[in-house]
């Protein structure tokens, strides 16, 4: 059994659209790495329309785009995030390591409450 651990998820929803999230956060990475968005999706193995949808979702919802695409041609087109893709990124991780943190002292004593492999409980059940 792998060993337990917490996992902290945060979705900023816009309406019923998700604003970002960990998979549009992990996407906007691999657009500032790879240069493209074909290039993210295949690194993330998703579909280039998926990719695409994800971007357009996270470009409709904030106030200003945060991917900027410039068309292909000759050499391919290429995308890169913009100031305000870079600040969202960067604030959606460090809300991510704040609520890590905050929740890993009351995260332990669950985590200390949970089966062993066996089954048979580390303490009491509640």
């Amino acid at each position: 059994m792998p060993t337990p651990r917490l996992v902290i998820t945060l979705r900023l929803l816009a309406g019923d659209v998700i604003a970002i999230g960990p998979g549009k956060a992990d996407l906007l990475a691999a657009i500032a790495t790879a240069g493209s968005i074909a290039a993210a999706a295949r690194s993330m193995g998703l579909s280039y329309r998926r990719a695409w949808l994800m971007v357009e979702a996270m470009n409709t919802a904030f106030a200003a785009p945060l991917v900027v695409a410039s068309k292909g041609g000759g050499g391919g087109g290429g995308a890169l995030l913009s100031e305000e893709g870079q600040r969202v990124l960067s604030v959606y991780r460090a809300m991510v390591t704040a609520a890590e943190r905050a929740s890993a002292p009351h995260a332990e004593v669950l985590l200390g409450r949970l089966c062993q492999p066996s089954g048979a409980a580390l303490s009491e059940k509640g």
